[in-house]
């Protein structure tokens, strides 16, 4: 495989090798695209001259129109005119969010051609619909995410033709997906694969997926060739230290002073989404705030798109924002929790300085996670410096906990949110760090401005002197929305009504009792094991059955534990033999 590393490039379109379309030519002057960035120079050339490329290059260098530009060129130089429902080419991305805005670009590019049509298939649209639409209008060209589109692949959508395709596939954990896909796929094709960073998984689709690909590494002017940076040189990278149940109130302090800036949260799960993002709301006054994570359905797509439009604002969201997507001007991307992988620390912080813009990101560090700074600046060639403490930092902690004690909404958030971040944190890819035994989870409960702990196997058989559980007893906790409380109310009154059967514990004793009932079984079980094979004579078979009879009726409460005792210990009088184990043999045998 040839290898390519390219440096910065300011050259203006007509500077390709290749000529463009004018076409092309137009919409990029109309969109004041006067000069090409590093990836976009080195990649054109590469497609239009028919060759696999795998590109890596810092998030926010321009990748999308490396690969949209040579999709429009090599259709047009077909030899063969594509039909209305024949698919020319295949963008494959990560998540909807990245898909739509792929598809916009490209909109802006075919309008001048309106010989290509092209059809989005993503997630929280109906798939029938899908093949509908694909029927009624056709598509030559099709971008879509990896579930929405394997989904397409098995119901063949209806006469779905791939002449040849441009996919870009990234991992996102769709690995299995991807590999289908690419089963269905012509071997005649050019395949071009881009990223900001290449793992083990993306190598693996490398060989899966391109043939003989040129390898591009688009590295930021000044950096050393042994150290290719993976983040923008424009990007101001920043780590703090605090702990557990001080990290919100830090976070709150920092989206207070910088309320007219446009910003991006992570957290590590939906339900910390969803928990932390209705504290900001209430917490950060006049000040727009989004939610967004992959378990929201149909809303998705919206709030991409009304955060897209803001000047400013807040965006709450996990890792389904981290890749790809270009949202104009964010000023700052905060870190609440340390993502999953270390790659994805890099996606992440690329959503701010794009295209040579200045950007800032921060990751909010427990004191015994700082070793992951040095982690990132070995493995991931991402250099990170402390910030200065963040200043006028208040205790908004008891305002959350008022927040759940009105609404129990609120409360269950807080619950899941907690018990979501501890799994999360137990999966972590850099295990060695990110240790749940380190976890104070006191420390933490107080963090997440709990009411009680949640019974979850992680705090079993532990104490926490250092929480102290609310007064409050939260089952009296209403919900604010009174259809919701009726329906608890309804349940809790069945609960009442129909209380599960109780157990006759005068002849049930103790769980002791209880452990001695199935020792027997197992010595049962065993017997039986040990007689298979075995010549079992009328007289031992009535016994195990006598004996099984006894435990049906000890079980329905029809006898009880002492009469089972006896009656299993004398039982008939068969064949006590005295001259020792017979070892499976018979005497009569």
């Amino acid at each position: 495989m040839r290898k390519r590393s390219t440096l910065q490039s300011n050259s203006t379109w007509d500077s390709l090798p290749v000529k463009l379309n004018e076409g092309i030519l137009q919409t990029l002057e109309e969109l004041k695209f006067t000069h090409m960035t590093p990836v976009q120079s080195a990649c054109i050339p590469l497609f239009m001259s028919n060759k696999d490329v795998a590109a890596e290059a810092v998030t926010g260098s321009g990748k999308t129109l490396a690969f949209v530009i040579p999709i429009i060129e090599l259709l047009l130089k077909r030899e063969e005119k594509l039909k209305k429902m024949q698919v020319g080419a295949l963008v494959i991305t990560p998540t909807r969010e990245l898909a739509l805005q792929i598809s916009e670009v490209m909109e802006q590019f075919i309008h001048k051609f309106p010989q290509f049509t092209q059809i989005l298939l993503i997630g929280g649209t109906n798939p029938i619909e899908d093949v509908e639409k694909f029927k009624d209008q056709g598509a030559n060209i099709v971008i879509a995410t990896p579930g929405r589109l394997e989904d397409m692949f098995r119901r063949k959508a209806d006469g779905l033709d791939l002449a040849s395709a441009a996919d870009r596939l990234l991992d996102m954990g769709f690995e299995a997906s991807l590999n289908t896909i690419l089963s269905y796929l012509p071997k005649q094709r050019r395949t071009g694969l881009f990223s900001a960073t290449q793992t083990q998984e993306l190598e693996k689709l490398v060989r899966a997926g391109l043939r003989n690909p040129v390898r591009i590494t688009v590295k930021e002017k000044g950096v050393a060739a042994t150290a290719i940076q993976k983040t923008p040189a424009r990007l101001s990278n920043y780590y703090t230290i605090c702990k557990s149940e001080d990290k919100f109130n830090n976070l709150v302090a920092f989206l207070r002073q910088h309320k007219h800036e446009k910003q991006l949260v992570f957290f590590s799960t939906c339900a910390c989404v969803e928990y932390y993002g209705r504290a900001l709301e209430t917490l950060v006054k006049k000040v727009t705030v989004h939610c967004i994570h992959g378990k929201m359905k149909h809303k998705r797509n919206k709030i991409f798109a009304d955060f897209r439009a803001l000047k400013s604002g807040i965006l709450v969201c996990t890792d389904v924002m981290a890749r790809g997507i270009d949202i104009p001007d964010v000023n700052w991307v905060l870190q609440y929790d340390p993502p999953s992988s270390a790659s994805a620390f890099v996606h992440r912080c690329g959503r701010t300085a794009r295209i040579g813009n200045q950007g800032n990101a921060l990751v909010f560090l427990l004191p015994m996670e700082e070793t992951y700074v040095n982690f990132l600046s070995i493995n991931q060639k991402c250099p990170l410096q402390k910030m200065p403490p963040i200043g006028d930092v208040v205790d908004v902690l008891p305002k959350v906990k008022a927040m759940s004690l009105a609404d129990r909404a609120m409360f269950d958030r807080g619950m899941r949110a907690f018990v979501s971040y501890v799994q999360a944190y137990a999966k972590h890819e850099c295990s060695l760090i990110f240790r749940i035994k380190d976890l104070d989870f006191a420390s933490l409960a107080r963090g997440f401005a709990l009411l009680r702990l949640p019974k979850m196997p992680e705090l079993r058989g532990k104490t926490f002197p250092d929480f102290t559980e609310t007064t409050v007893d939260t089952e009296t906790i209403r919900y604010k929305d009174k259809n919701r409380e009726k329906q608890r109310r309804k349940m809790l009154q069945e609960k009442d009504k129909t209380p599960l059967p109780k157990k006759n514990f005068t002849k049930n004793k103790a769980w002791s009792k209880q452990k001695n009932k199935k020792e027997r079984r197992k010595k049962m079980s065993a017997k039986r094991k040990h007689d298979e094979g075995s010549d079992v004579d009328d007289e031992d078979m009535n016994e195990l059955l006598n004996d099984t009879r006894l435990l049906k009726k000890l079980k329905k409460g029809q006898i009880s534990e002492e009469d089972f005792e006896k009656q299993i210990t004398s039982g008939p009088k068969s064949k006590h033999k005295t001259d020792g184990p017979s070892h499976g043999s018979s005497d009569e045998a």
